[in-house]
């Protein structure tokens, strides 16, 4: 296990304009100016936070295959890899479902779209139907195909995180399998996370740069005053996931005995970086790093996290029933009771095949609507504008609801140090990495 606590100390240590979450919000703050002030500048920066977000997806594929296939290959029982997939899928699939209905819920109380008697033909649907096209490669063969490389060094060329997770397990089986034999390969690919683990503290050099490029393309193409557009919804989105957050996973946290809210401040760098960027995939490999540091062991967290970016998006799953429901209202779209647990079971498969795909929340969102015809798909028109603002807190949801996650599943398995997920969340250091060998 990779773990150094010393590391967080060192970090603690050192002055407040040298660590990553001052220079983060300091360079979103910028963007922000940049883009409110001067606007054609501000958008003329979209090639940072581009730039940045493909620098991160350079490293996401070797840092998933190394983890995975070192995690799997030092178990000394090859049915743990199973039993800590199933209960990871477990969770998922629970907490994935219960975001779907938390959203749903809201929706009907707060009825965000209620009053605004929207006609559907008035909408302009151009930009909508380049989504909706997208959405009908997102078919279950489409998805089960998908998950299936051409070959097995094709992963690490595309950005299918499905795929590399994939060969990964499989080839982490293989070389488990081979015993004594296969040493040599998994003592090369163990010396080589080293280099490729640095490699990623040197790309999250590049964080504020690429945050404030994002942000400052944000603001300067959709202008401050586009978050008032429609700012109900917004509103009511942010809210849901914030007592998704700090009341369900708070909860199941507290059970699991530590505090969400000291892993949020723990993570506080991390979650900076998907505010900037709007993409939690920007920190997955710190993410990675934090969590063994946090206690967790590496199989577990080399399963849990890659699989969780595919499977447990909470934040997409509460945008995905809410969001629905808000065009139902605004089209004046009466929905029963039938009509909306329908669209929560196409919701929760048609989460599972938004994996590896840009702009996944929209795209799942149109998917949902076209298999689901009471609610009008070009009524999609009315929060696109928005939506730009809204993915920031779908993927800080899911990143939090990731780690989350992979603490609890670490706790079932008997694969978590307390002593030293106490000592990272509370930002101490112990005086030696506790080596953890998960059985």
């Amino acid at each position: 296990m990779h773990a150094i606590p010393t590391e967080v100390a060192q970090l603690e240590r050192l002055p407040f304009y040298r660590q990553l979450y001052f220079q983060v919000v300091f360079a979103i703050i910028l963007g922000v100016l940049l883009g409110h002030f001067e606007p054609a500048y501000g958008a003329a920066m979209k090639p940072f936070g581009d730039a940045f977000i493909k620098l991160i997806k350079m490293i996401i594929a070797p840092v998933i295959f190394l983890t995975i296939v070192t995690g799997i290959a030092n178990m000394t029982h090859l049915s743990t890899v199973g039993r800590v997939f199933g209960k990871a899928m477990a969770y998922f699939l629970t907490f994935s479902t219960l975001a779907l209905i938390v959203g749903l819920i809201v929706a009907n109380v707060m009825q965000p779209g209620s009053g605004m008697h929207i006609n559907v033909a008035d909408l302009d649907q151009k930009e909508v139907n380049s989504y909706v096209a997208k959405s009908h490669d997102m078919t279950l063969t489409g998805f089960v195909m998908d998950i299936i490389p051409k070959t097995l060094i094709s992963p690490f060329v595309g950005d299918n995180i499905l795929q590399v997770l994939m060969v990964a397990v499989l080839f982490g089986i293989s070389l488990a399998m081979v015993g004594d034999s296969g040493k040599p390969v998994l003592n090369f690919f163990e010396a080589l996370t080293k280099p490729v683990f640095k490699l990623v503290n040197i790309v999250m050099k590049f964080a504020p740069l690429g945050a404030f490029g994002a942000m400052a393309f944000t603001i300067g193409k959709f202008g401050l005053g586009s978050l008032l557009n429609l700012a109900e919804l917004v509103l009511t989105f942010y809210i849901t996931s914030a007592v998704f957050v700090l009341v369900i996973l708070g909860t199941v946290a507290r059970l699991c005995g530590f505090s969400v809210l000291k892993l949020i401040r723990y993570l506080k760098d991390e979650l900076l970086l998907v505010l900037g960027t709007s993409s939690s995939e920007s920190a997955l490999p710190s993410l990675m790093q934090k969590m063994e540091k946090a206690g967790c062991s590496k199989s577990v967290v080399g399963l849990v996290v890659p699989t969780g970016y595919s499977f447990n998006l909470d934040g997409t799953n509460i945008y995905m029933t809410l969001a629905a429901l808000f065009i139902a209202q605004a089209t004046d779209t009466h929905l029963t009771l039938g009509h909306q647990v329908a669209l929560l079971l196409v919701a929760m498969l048609s989460s599972k095949g938004a994996a590896g795909v840009t702009g996944a929340g929209f795209i799942t969102l149109a998917a949902t609507l076209a298999v689901v015809p009471e609610v009008p798909v070009a009524g999609m028109a009315l929060i696109l504008g928005v939506d730009r603002f809204m993915s920031e807190c779908r993927s800080l949801t899911n990143f939090i609801g990731n780690a989350v996650a992979t603490v609890v599943v670490s706790r079932w398995e008997n694969a978590l140090d307390y002593q030293q997920l106490d000592a990272a969340l509370e930002g101490k250091a112990l005086p030696e990495p506790v080596v953890q060998q998960h059985a």
